[in-house]
């Protein structure tokens, strides 16, 4: 199955700056290698008409062979704290499975209020979460309900002061549901701070959150000498996309960590216009969401349209006149 995500983007909530790409007259020159074929999973600007200019022509795809990605970063977290005051921090065992600093639960609230207030919060399908204490309290906190009452027939999304947060527990109460994915993690191996907890320790902290999908207790993933490759986390990332086929929601959050996001979405958007390619590739603030379109383009993946109607119904004549004076000029020729 091949997948593309287009570079429709629309940078929905950002505490960045605005990036400024190195203008193309200043890139070294490169002999580029001869083009690879696509991967199976791919954010690709499409096909213009033959007419057209490709970087700047639009460009059409049926609606239900696409899927909306919400693509968040979690807020600031005590290791990005440490780590910007000396790199060496992350080696750390005390930003062990890092949580939320202060600073980081208020960039949670100033997102929950924006999504709430563009109506996002009311079309959301579907939220993932890397199964990590930072992006847990993110996802729950901007996506999940308001505080949690006693009483209510439902399990909250967080309990209080979960990960030493100081926050009070977070109602399930009319959200979307929640599962947690190992394949969106950040980096693995090497820093503390991206290694998780056994899941028995999850689960009474956010009692809502599904984590039927990983499938080892403890972290098995994480080792403390061999840090994961910047194209091993690109290559996990494509295959994060392909199983997003395998789900039936249409409009997807997505809360993960700024290597994972960055190292998938930068081996995409090349065909392009470069204002466009540094759209979708710049590194997530914290907090940061992003809306991407993620298109199927194969005949895999993809459900029936819930909109196209077939039309003729009931059925009649209804040769279009352009056809119709196409069959008349065959007549007169053959004649």
């Amino acid at each position: 199955m091949t997948v593309s995500i287009s570079a429709i983007y629309t940078p929905l909530f950002s505490e960045n700056p605005l990036f400024v790409p190195t203008p193309i007259s200043k890139l070294p020159k490169v002999i580029s290698p001869p083009p690879k074929p696509p991967p199976r999973s791919s954010i690709l600007c499409f096909s213009s008409p033959p007419d057209m200019d490709a970087a700047t022509g639009p460009s059409l795809y049926p609606l239900h062979r696409t899927k909306t990605l919400h693509l968040v970063r979690h807020a600031q977290g005590i290791h990005n704290v440490e780590g910007e005051k000396d790199h060496a921090a992350y080696m750390s065992y005390d930003l062990f499975d890092a949580h939320l600093t202060p600073l980081g639960w208020s960039q949670v609230g100033n997102l929950h209020k924006h999504v709430q207030a563009c109506g996002l919060s009311k079309k959301i399908d579907l939220v993932i979460t890397s199964p990590l204490l930072r992006t847990m309290q993110t996802a729950v906190g901007v996506f999940g309900g308001q505080a949690y009452t006693d009483g209510i027939d439902v399990p909250p999304l967080m309990v209080a002061n979960a990960g030493n947060s100081d926050h009070p527990a977070i109602s399930s109460l009319n959200s979307p549901p929640f599962i947690a994915v190992e394949l969106c993690r950040e980096h693995l191996g090497v820093h503390p701070c991206d290694k998780r907890r056994s899941i028995s320790e999850y689960q009474p902290l956010f009692p809502a959150i599904d984590f039927s999908l990983i499938e080892n207790e403890d972290d098995i993933l994480w080792t403390p000498d061999v840090r994961e490759k910047n194209e091993e986390v690109a290559a996990r990332g494509l295959k994060f996309l392909n199983w997003l086929w395998t789900r039936k929601e249409k409009d997807i959050a997505i809360v993960s960590h700024s290597g994972f996001l960055f190292h998938t979405l930068n081996a995409f958007g090349n065909d392009c216009h470069p204002s466009i390619k540094s759209e979708i590739c710049t590194h997530f603030a914290n907090c940061e969401l992003r809306s991407l379109v993620i298109v199927d383009r194969s005949l895999l993946g993809s459900d029936s349209s819930t909109t196209n109607y077939p039309g003729k119904i009931p059925r009649g004549p209804d040769l279009p006149s352009d056809v119709a004076d196409e069959k008349h000029s065959e007549k007169g020729a053959s004649k």
